[in-house]
């Protein structure tokens, strides 16, 4: 049985509560958007904080962003054009969320994107999590930005902003935003306490093996190397072995001394 307009304007509202309550947002921070059908996309409003919303605080718009219904004078959020653009190149999701957690937000703001492999449910449920380069807010430079890593990811921080989420369902979508700031604070913390123990490449392979037979929705950079973010800053996966691993290769010392000796050498004769 399909779920109501209604009902889904009411589930936004307690998820926007639940990000308020759990210090993901401060103030009038963060979006949430649902989609109906190709064309109306139900989506908080700008200027009001989500942890106070009634069902007819809701906007409607199309998949534009341009408003279909809104009641008062309340309008859909500056930053519905950075949800429509993962509705565009994402058909399999159905939620967006963007929030603020503190610790997420604070690697976005270091410019570190997640992407060491700490623990179980992170690698199976969640993957990477890497980091979209700046954009002005409400501006089309952060849908753009964010656009190639949209085909791989189902999470990514936005450098110096924030985070944002999005799957098949609201609900998925906000569990998304919760593994993610669980994840950068247990590797937060485990910075703090000499640096976290990383999974070795068969733990690795034997995790993505689970999420596979687990048939989890979504897009996971399991046995993909996308080169999006430059050394160090992909997936797990590679292993350093590539341009995307979140591991720099070692340098070749030995290659190294003998080229040396071979130019003194050289210049001796």
């Amino acid at each position: 049985m399909a779920i109501n307009e209604y009902e889904i304007k009411k589930q936004i509202c307690d998820i926007g509560k639940r990000i308020y309550d759990r210090n993901m947002v401060a103030a009038n921070d963060g979006n949430i958007s649902v989609k109906l059908n190709d064309n109306e996309f139900l989506c908080t409003p700008t200027g009001v904080s989500k942890g106070f919303m009634t069902p007819e605080f809701i906007c409607k718009v199309d998949a534009k962003g341009n408003v279909l219904q809104a009641n008062g004078n309340f309008r859909p959020s500056s930053e519905i054009k950075m949800h429509m653009r993962v509705y565009e190149k994402r058909p399999d999701v159905g939620a967006v969320v963007h929030a603020h957690p503190n610790f997420a937000t604070a690697f976005a703001i270091a410019g570190i994107p997640l992407t060491q492999p700490i623990m179980p449910e992170a690698v199976i449920a969640l993957g990477c999590v890497p980091i979209a380069e700046y954009g002005t807010p409400s501006t089309m430079e952060i849908p753009d930005n964010v656009e190639k890593y949209l085909p791989y990811y189902d999470a990514v921080l936005l450098e110096s902003h924030g985070a944002l989420t999005w799957s098949t369902d609201l609900l998925a979508a906000y569990m998304k935003m919760e593994s993610v700031e669980f994840y950068a604070e247990l590797l937060y913390k485990s910075k703090m306490l000499g640096g976290p123990k990383e999974f070795d490449k068969e733990q690795i392979a034997k995790l993505y093996e689970i999420r596979r037979k687990m048939g989890l929705p979504g897009k996971h950079p399991a046995n993909l190397c996308a080169e999006l973010n430059g050394p160090g800053k992909g997936c797990h996966a590679c292993d350093g072995a590539c341009s995307c691993g979140s591991k720099k290769a070692e340098p070749d010392v030995e290659k190294i001394v003998a080229e040396v000796t071979k130019k003194i050498l050289e210049q001796m004769k």
